[in-house]
């Protein structure tokens, strides 16, 4: 520890210099050290976090490493997993009988270890070299890898990245990918709220999702169809002219639309079946104070945050839960058997929302059901005695 104890003894030593006499060239020389210094810690953290990956207990992780991670440096989980798969690029590694390997991307590790490589330029290289179909033998991704790591030193991101596509087209001229190719990149995601309540929705989508999307959109998005401006939406069969004549969306509205008509009749149909506990449906939660006043918002399972004219509109056709609460304690609601009851499930929907471990953000619909008395003490599920874990925060219980 006494190498970091003067590591930040010397950064302070640092800031403290006055840089308002300097002549510019002596500020770009004092910032191109800075960048050095800066491209250099990462060299630090990833034979600690493969250390992690390889020995911890876990009990000392609570679930993933990347989660432990983001909590003990108040990072956000995304930046954690980058590190920890940068690590496990970057950082030295151990075979299976304990002896020690180079890193995965040597050329590369030791570039950054030398503060020639930034964070973007080995977001390039670890992106080209994991990209690359499978066809491609290890000694020509090897050697690929280190002329790449060698143009790095000398350009910036934006043109490695270009640099980087251009090698993948020679490597691959004929666009040869393989199954396990596409599923290695097949991904969705579904970004964070925006201030209007607005999502955005990126994904990677295999040719068979491709095609599975593009016959629903055909029928579901065709104009006329699914159209919620219209008073009795046409969302089967054939829209009538005036339908179709008075639908002024988009093609991407429209696309919208059907994506949201099929998942709404996937839910109505049942065929999903049941979800912890729960027929698979949309959980929100709500005050009668904000249903009465028509202003407010609801929460999902999810935690996603609905406006109240959505919560009534999704309420004129769903199944009515009042959760009843004395002194902010639900009221009894309780029984014999072991498992939670759906009644009591969609109480703690109300009650907890999520998980209840410290500083874990985990959404209802992905917890379990906790009892906070062993029942083999009490006998008795019981409302005021059960709460939502998420799976690693339960099986430390």
């Amino acid at each position: 520890m006494a190498a970091f104890d003067a590591i930040e003894a010397a950064v302070g030593q640092a800031a403290e210099s006055h840089c308002a006499t300097w002549a510019t060239n002596d500020k770009f020389a004092v910032l191109e050290r800075v960048e050095r210094v800066r491209r250099m810690l990462p060299a630090l953290e990833h034979p600690v976090i493969n250390a992690l990956a390889r020995d911890a207990a876990p009990h000392e992780l609570v679930g993933k490493l990347s989660h432990a991670l983001a909590e003990r440096t108040l990072i956000s989980r995304a930046e954690a997993a980058r590190r920890v798969g940068a690590a496990a690029d970057l950082g030295p590694r151990v075979g299976l009988t304990g002896q020690p390997l180079p890193p995965l991307l040597a050329a590369a590790a030791a570039a950054q270890r030398a503060g020639e490589l930034g964070g973007e330029q080995v977001a390039v290289i670890r992106r080209f070299y994991h990209q690359l179909p499978g066809c491609i033998d290890a000694p020509t991704r090897e050697h690929t890898h280190t002329l790449l790591t060698d143009h790095a030193r000398r350009f910036r991101p934006e043109q490695l990245s270009a640099l980087a596509a251009t090698l993948t087209d020679c490597l691959n001229p004929d666009g040869t990918y393989h199954d396990a190719d596409r599923a290695r990149r097949r991904a969705m995601t579904l970004g964070p709220q925006q201030p209007d309540g607005t999502s955005e929705l990126r994904a990677v989508l295999t040719p068979e999702a491709r095609a599975t999307l593009e016959a629903v959109l055909a029928k579901l998005a065709a104009p006329g169809m699914c159209n919620p401006d219209q008073h009795t939406p046409c969302v089967d069969g054939t829209p009538s002219q005036e339908a179709i004549d008075g639908d002024h969306r988009s093609t991407p509205q429209r696309h919208h639309d059907a994506l949201l008509a099929a998942l709404r009749a996937l839910l109505a149909s049942g065929d999903l079946g049941r979800h912890h506990g729960l027929p698979a449906t949309i959980i929100i939660t709500t005050t009668l104070a904000e249903l009465q006043a028509a202003a407010g918002t609801g929460r999902t399972g999810g935690t996603t945050t609905l406006p109240i004219s959505d919560v009534i509109r999704l309420a004129s056709h769903a199944h009515h839960y009042l959760a009843v609460f004395d002194n902010a304690k639900p009221v009894a609601l309780y029984h014999s058997k072991r498992l939670a009851s759906p009644g009591q499930r969609i109480m703690l929907h109300a009650k907890d929302r999520g998980c209840t471990a410290p500083g874990c953000t985990t959404a209802g619909y992905y917890t379990e059901v906790h009892h906070v008395t062993d029942y083999a003490h009490t006998h008795r599920t019981d409302i005021d005695d059960l709460t939502f874990a998420c799976g690693p925060h339960h099986r430390l219980l």
